[in-house]
């Protein structure tokens, strides 16, 4: 038996032995981890204690989905409002081009439109991507288009290879293998889109097939992208928890035994359990330089990992924006609702209605004295989104104050809760309630109520 070479670890200078090489499992029957995932039961989290160490790249990016599997779960987008929203995340993504790429569909004359108007704005970044079938024809199709890079879907689980493809492993793998080398002839860079890798055999079949994934790009001198996708959303970020569920797990193996380098893996996480954020979050400290984000988290049944939110989360780890520009988001979230129709739900983080609006009188208070007290961060400088209070029974002296100071920006001239002005306010929000009103008093009724007693007061000022 051959013996594994003990090498020096440049990373931390201790002697580490060499990691084992994992050939491919051949199985009869698949295998469909009946114990993690019971169809007529809750899924389970199991664990092992094994831990993995963080692994966090030089550089971590996001890449962007919304016109791929975003449009896959709404209308689809026009030329226009796509080539509308691609320059958004030009000038979101910052000078450093921290929104890396977008990926495209090729299919319609409207998609291919919309690729064509992109690519004339001359953006180094998002570098333009496609999302093809794996055949041939398209594969000479994004060549004509001019692209560089191109994803191809390759399903990684036995329910996709035995139920869906009806093949066997080995021909699955022989399968994919004799695709990317397709694409690769054709001098485009592969991505591989590996479907459902929370439910796949990670050491019998994902790392074996990344491992001669990774021999074709040294063959070709190309690059082979990699793509983990969460296609269930059965990832977990708790550590020491067992694969194929693990995505530290996941990305220390495609990383240490398939030698996939961290620039070329990439996480693509949906929200079925509310882990989208925290495991692409995740992904990026244990090797992944990508995570695979749409706007507002639109996508395939509950949604993808949501753009916005790791622009956010890439400030709070790397200490630094790095040069995006914030204020885009709110700037998109009014167009998907002026210009697309689209409704954002209003608690949704950074963009709903409400996200940094409060309604109870003891936190509008806080935030008359100082607003810090109860906002995430200066909403207004990173997202042109002063912090708001919503008047209703319980908002108080203090609520409607803010209110006002917040909506006609009184800051120098900042009214007290105890103004005038104010207590009437308050005696009318009162009277609606005790009348058995329930609902929230709306911006558009304040403010007629704030005219009329200006005028009864004689206040002629803002």
């Amino acid at each position: 038996m051959e013996q594994r070479k003990v090498f020096i670890n440049p990373q931390n200078n201790l002697l580490q032995l060499e990691e084992p090489i994992y050939k491919l499992v051949e199985v009869d029957q698949p295998n469909t981890f009946r114990n993690l995932f019971p169809y007529d039961e809750i899924p389970k989290i199991a664990f092992n204690d094994r831990i993995v160490p963080h692994n966090f790249p030089d550089e971590i990016f996001i890449t962007d989905t919304t016109f791929r599997d975003g449009q896959q779960s709404r209308a689809p987008y026009t030329t226009e409002q796509i080539v509308t929203i691609y320059d958004y995340l030009h000038r979101l993504g910052g000078p450093k081009g921290i929104i890396r790429q977008c990926e495209f569909f090729l299919y319609s004359k409207k998609d291919r439109d919309a690729v064509y108007k992109c690519m004339e704005k001359g953006y180094k970044f998002p570098e333009i991507t496609s999302w093809i079938r794996a055949s041939k024809k398209d594969f000479e199709l994004v060549k004509e288009i001019g692209m560089k890079e191109t994803g191809i879907l390759v399903s990684c689980s036995d329910y996709h290879i035995f139920y869906k493809m009806k093949m066997t492993r080995r021909k699955a793998m022989e399968h994919y293998l004799n695709i990317v080398r397709e694409c690769l002839d054709t001098g485009i860079a592969a991505r591989c889109h590996l479907e459902d890798i929370t439910r796949s055999d990670i050491h019998g079949f994902v790392i074996p097939l990344c491992y001669e994934l990774m021999k074709l790009s040294k063959e070709y001198n190309l690059p082979v992208k990699i793509r983990a996708c969460d296609t269930m959303g059965y990832g977990v970020n708790f550590p020491g928890a067992v694969i194929p569920r693990s995505v530290q797990g996941i990305i220390y193996g495609l990383i240490s035994h398939a030698g996939v380098p961290s620039k070329w893996l990439e996480w693509h996480g949906h929200n079925d359990f509310y882990k989208a954020v925290v495991n692409s979050t995740t992904a990026w400290l244990y090797g992944a330089a990508a995570v695979n984000c749409s706007l507002f988290g639109i996508g395939e049944r509950t949604g993808n990992t949501p753009l916005e939110a790791m622009v956010f989360e890439y400030a709070q780890l790397k200490g630094s924006l790095d040069g995006m520009d914030t204020t885009v988001i709110t700037e998109l979230a009014q167009y998907y609702e002026k210009e697309i129709g689209y409704k954002l739900p209003s608690r949704t983080p950074f963009v709903g209605q409400n996200f940094n609006v409060t309604r109870a009188g003891i936190h509008a208070d806080g935030l008359l004295k100082n607003e810090e007290i109860y906002n995430i961060f200066d909403t207004e400088k990173f997202l042109n989104r002063p912090v708001r209070v919503a008047i209703s029974n319980t908002s108080g002296l203090a609520g409607i104050a803010h209110w006002i100071n917040s909506y006609f920006n009184l800051k120098d001239k900042a009214v007290d809760k105890n103004d005038p002005l104010v207590v009437k306010v308050k005696e009318w929000v009162d009277k609606e309630y005790e009348e058995g009103r329930v609902t929230v008093i709306t911006d558009e009724e304040i403010l007629s109520q704030i005219s009329k007693v200006k005028k009864e007061l004689g206040i002629d000022t803002w």
